[in-house]
């Protein structure tokens, strides 16, 4: 199952599952709602963390600070669940860089 993490907008975050795509408005809190709406979307569509097989970021053009949030938490998971981020093996090929614009 791929895991998608969009935070490159300054006022919405976009997470997606396989497919699927929400978007919920986050001007000022991105680190405080990515983990809980990845959380909450994987628990509607019955599924965990342990069934993401790969996890997409976008890498920007876009807000430093967003970039950061969204780069941060996919590398941090696809460190612990040992998955692909953008196709790269963290552990081996280092963690998926942001573009700022």
């Amino acid at each position: 199952m791929m895991l998608l993490v969009d935070t490159s907008n300054s006022e919405k975050i976009t997470v997606g599952i396989n497919d699927e795509r929400w978007v919920e408005d986050a001007r000022m809190e991105k680190s405080q709602k990515l983990l809980g709406m990845i959380e909450s979307k994987l628990k509607e569509k019955g599924v965990v963390l342990d069934d993401v097989s790969e996890i997409k970021v976008n890498t920007g053009p876009g807000s430093f600070t967003g970039l950061r949030v969204g780069i941060s938490v996919a590398n941090a998971l696809g460190w612990l669940l040992e998955v692909p981020v953008n196709n790269k093996n963290i552990k081996k090929e280092g963690p998926t860089e942001p573009v700022y614009s």
